[in-house]
């Protein structure tokens, strides 16, 4: 058993998920904000890419009352864990992340893990482990659904092992260009396509909301 692996995307109507700096992308609308928010708080965890992490600087925290209301009659805490994945362990420890009131896991390699092997700043660390290892001993811990907030490598990587559910991808009215600036699905190519089912689309202004599910 695996908890349930919803990602949430915005991008460009050219595809892209920021410039070709790399930097932290503010092209969504507040309509596409408050979604995102409402998934995080739907979730029992938030799996976020390390680069996605660094262009940010901060967690995905949930401001809404009636979303953190909702939390809290589920017994939740009032912010999502926040699962951070990351091949070198490299993180600032400076962030404002550090220093947000939320629980931090660490996904890494052994290596990454030595980094932080006499701090306290993630409350577990796991290395060396593939997704279906990893994602059964989330399931055990008592998570059951996990909100995938990107980025590219890491929704490749999770897209590779067969793990994502169903997915959210909202198009804002933005072209930002370049062949370098990274998409929602980056590396170097799925071996084999991943085909999808339309489940609902609505048009908000300018965006649209898209939903998908994974087909097996």
């Amino acid at each position: 058993m695996r908890p349930h692996m919803t990602a949430v995307l915005a991008m460009t109507a050219d595809g892209k998920i920021a410039n070709v700096h790399r930097g932290a992308a503010d092209f969504g609308s507040a309509a596409d904000r408050a979604h995102l928010e409402r998934q995080v708080a739907q979730s029992d965890a938030v799996l976020i890419g390390a680069k996605t992490l660094r262009a940010y600087g901060s967690g995905m925290l949930v401001h809404d009352g009636e979303l953190l209301a909702a939390r809290q009659a589920q017994g939740k805490s009032p912010q999502t864990l926040h699962i951070i994945c990351s091949r070198s362990g490299q993180i600032p420890p400076n962030m404002a992340f550090f220093r947000q009131s939320l629980e931090r896991w660490l996904i890494t390699t052994s290596d990454g893990a030595q980094l932080w092997h006499e701090s306290q700043a993630f409350q577990r660390i796991w290395y060396d482990q593939n997704w279906p290892e990893l994602l059964a001993e989330f399931y055990a811990l008592g998570l059951r659904k996990i909100g995938v907030l990107g980025g590219g490598e890491l929704m490749a990587s999770l897209l590779a092992a067969g793990v994502i559910d169903d997915l959210w991808l909202t198009v804002c009215p933005w072209i930002f260009g370049g062949a370098s600036a990274p998409t929602p699905v980056d590396g170097p190519g799925l071996l084999q396509p991943v085909a999808l089912e339309l489940l609902t689309c609505e048009q908000v202004a300018n965006e649209l909301f898209l939903h998908y599910q994974v087909k097996r």
